[in-house]
């Protein structure tokens, strides 16, 4: 299964592209505001508005066997807990060995933003290199998957 934080991913119709080459069923989790695919590999699974709503059921069905496709990297930590392969949408892969580090990252950036009101922050944009390498990643830990 691929559970997909589906909000703000960039990669919603490479993740279906992949899924269907592979006949592995896919769930978007989403506040709203999606349009459901026609795809019937493709489920869209609709969590009620709040705070971390689509990151806690994710959280809650994720396990071993399992590939999420998420920025978020608190969610991303409690998925490789039970088990799952989690990759970002730019295809890098959290892991056991880097999920500290990242979480580590995470909370010195806010300490950052914290401190200084005027710091501009925000990510750097989505490009087609990302969605490239997404593609190779996502196809390369679905055959993971497979394999394990």
């Amino acid at each position: 299964m691929i559970y997909v934080d589906g909000d703000a991913c960039p990669v919603k119709g490479e993740i279906e592209q992949v899924a269907t080459r592979h006949r592995m069923p896919v769930k978007i989790v989403a506040n709203g505001g999606l349009r459901p695919s026609r795809n019937p590999l493709v489920e869209m699974v609709y969590v009620p508005e709040g705070a971390d709503a689509a990151d806690k059921w994710i959280a809650d069905h994720a396990g071993a066997g399992d590939i999420v496709i998420t920025s978020d990297i608190p969610l991303a930590a409690k998925c490789i807990a039970a088990g799952a392969r989690v990759l970002r949408p730019d295809g890098t892969a959290f892991t056991p060995a880097n999920i500290g580090q990242q979480l580590a990252m995470r909370d010195l950036a806010a300490d950052l933003r914290a401190a200084d009101p005027f710091r501009k922050g925000g990510g750097k944009p989505f490009t087609k290199a990302d969605r490239s390498r997404f593609l190779s990643a996502l196809e390369n830990t679905i055959r993971a998957a497979m394999r394990d």
